[in-house]
């Protein structure tokens, strides 16, 4: 399955930060992190007295089931050092599940797509350099992307391909 993955850090060396999260997914047995968005210093959302954000979108391909990944995504935070203070406070990483390749999926723990993904300029701009077309598994997203108006982003660096070897 094929999943889309959002990162987000503004505590410490942020670059380092996703690099070494994307290094610990490509890690996971069956797993692979096929390419990476561009990555962009955001500002905050919901809480403004914070450091800005560096974040990027993940494109993955996994054997494991959604609700796994889930898990495997608090897992690394966990290992990350995060700590859950207050909603939308500084954070040392955040990977949270953006799209399961055609699933829908609406329980307790997760929801996908995202329930906030088309209000945040920090998913989807990152999300238009894996998908240009602006549809990513039947996710219209290019449409939502052209309504937010502020929430500032800056690409830092481009797009970057690691593993696309046919399977």
């Amino acid at each position: 399955m094929k999943y889309v993955l959002c990162l987000g850090t503004n505590i410490g060396n942020r670059a380092e930060n996703i690099e070494k999260a994307i290094n610990s997914l490509n890690l996971l047995p069956y797993t692979d992190v096929l390419r990476r968005s561009g990555i962009y210093e955001t500002e905050p959302v919901g809480y403004a007295r914070q450091q800005n954000f560096y974040n990027c979108n993940l494109l993955v391909e996994s054997q494991f089931e959604p609700h796994e990944m889930l898990g495997i995504c608090l897992g690394i935070e966990a290992a990350f050092g995060r700590t859950r203070g207050f909603a939308n406070g500084p954070r040392i990483l955040d990977i949270d599940v953006i799209l399961a390749e055609e699933e829908h999926i609406n329980t307790q723990n997760l929801t996908v797509p995202h329930p906030r993904a088309k209000e945040r300029r920090f998913v989807l701009q990152p999300l238009l350099d894996l998908f240009p077309q602006g549809r990513a598994f039947n996710f219209d997203f290019a449409n939502a992307l052209a309504k937010i108006e502020g929430q500032e982003v800056k690409k830092i660096d481009e797009p970057k391909d690691y593993y696309l070897e046919e399977k």
